[in-house]
């Protein structure tokens, strides 16, 4: 049986045993597709097939393009990986740290010791944190009326830090900061910037912030999983005028659109003669860059957006700029040194430069993690493995 059948035939079962609603996945070389596949429908109330060109929200699958495109400009000399961010984004100067609360439940905060970095943003090690996995951020929001990142209001950007800059990993909004320092040396807004510099001369011409009508007529709705395990449609759409274009988690695009990024990814930086990033900056993205600290495991704070959240548990990683790097081998049969990273509503992609293979994998549903749609995954990167 080929790859690309045997990958159908995961996305058919998955949607028969109710994993999901719908799915589509692609697996590429430095040359091309190797296997497409689709299955179920672009939500529980819709009889629309899924298909290869259907707009999704990839949430964090934006970072690994934020994080381009901040090395662009690190490449280019406008922005530094080790100076002060501040320097670019004052917000950055501004932040304390979260200690606990008071007796009457207001926020106790302390300064800072040391500078953020661009590096910190890149590698998640700058203090900052998302509500889904941190409580304590979730009732700063609560007493304080800020509001959650997906409402794309500049003032989430401002909520203290959990740790002092590089002293530990946590998954947070740095890269969203990363976005706002894009916009502030090249002039442009992020979603400007993007289309110019990467999806221009990649083709991905379905992908970015704002939904265009086109997009609009082949979107997927997201869907939640309920308590008894089926998945119904629920509304969810990310800001159409935001105040800030959202670099940590806001594009909306194709298995089809990602795979031209992957690819990019996979042939060090360059594709079909467009060079998006120069070889040197490549092999910096894609190595450690957050020396000794290690990815842990992301306790929900939120079960209904995120079960606890860790690949490949007892697996060391590392972080990369900005990719999450496996320093072990897999269990799925990738090598050590092979980058991935995920999307909220349950997207996932890996890239494995040494044997030149990689993998886009897009359902729309939440919580994260969710082990029936996650499993359909690392089924399709394990099948991968077999089939090389």
């Amino acid at each position: 049986m080929s790859l690309g059948d045997t990958v159908q035939g995961i996305l058919d079962r998955g949607v028969a045993d109710g994993d999901v609603v719908g799915a589509v996945a692609r697996v590429i070389s430095a040359d091309g597709e190797i296997c497409s596949a689709a299955a179920g429908t672009r939500g529980a109330d819709s009889d629309v097939p899924m298909s290869d060109d259907t707009v999704c929200w990839i949430a964090s699958m934006t970072k690994a393009i934020t994080g381009t495109a901040a090395m662009q400009l690190v490449e280019q000399g406008q922005l530094s990986l080790d100076g002060p961010g501040a320097e670019v984004l004052p917000l950055l100067g501004e932040l304390d740290v979260l200690t606990g609360f008071d007796d009457d439940g207001n926020p106790v905060t302390r300064p800072r010791n040391g500078d953020i970095t661009l590096r910190h943003l890149l590698t998640h090690t700058a203090g900052m944190g998302y509500d889904i996995w941190s409580p304590e951020l979730g009732q700063y929001e609560e007493v304080t009326g800020t509001p959650g990142v997906t409402e794309c209001r500049k003032e989430t950007l401002s909520i203290p830090l959990l740790f002092d800059p590089g002293d530990r990993w946590f998954y947070g909004t740095g890269i969203d900061c990363a976005g706002q320092m894009v916009e502030a040396v090249s002039g442009m807004s992020l979603g400007e910037y993007m289309s110019e510099h990467i999806f221009g001369p990649l083709g991905m011409t379905d992908t970015s912030f704002k939904i265009s009508d086109d997009m609009r007529a082949r979107i997927s709705a997201m869907q939640a999983r309920m308590e008894d395990g089926s998945l119904v449609e629920m509304p969810f759409e990310i800001p159409q005028e935001p105040e800030f274009e959202m670099g940590g988690g806001g594009l909306y695009s194709t298995v089809d659109d990602y795979c031209r990024f992957l690819a990019m990814m996979l042939n060090g930086g360059s594709l079909n003669g467009n060079e998006i990033v120069s070889p040197e900056t490549h092999a910096q993205m894609v190595t450690n860059a957050m020396g000794d600290l290690r990815v842990t495991m992301l306790p929900t704070a939120i079960p209904p957006y995120s079960f606890d959240a860790e690949f490949f548990p007892g697996v060391e990683k590392s972080w990369g700029l900005t990719f999450q790097i496996n320093e072990e081998p897999a269990p799925t049969g990738r090598p050590a040194g092979g980058l991935m990273w995920a999307g909220l509503a349950n997207s996932y992609f890996w890239i494995d430069l040494q044997n030149q293979v990689a993998g886009c994998y897009i359902s729309q549903q939440v919580p994260f993690a969710d082990p029936r749609s996650y499993g359909l995954y690392e089924a399709i990167e394990t099948a991968t493995y077999n089939s090389l």
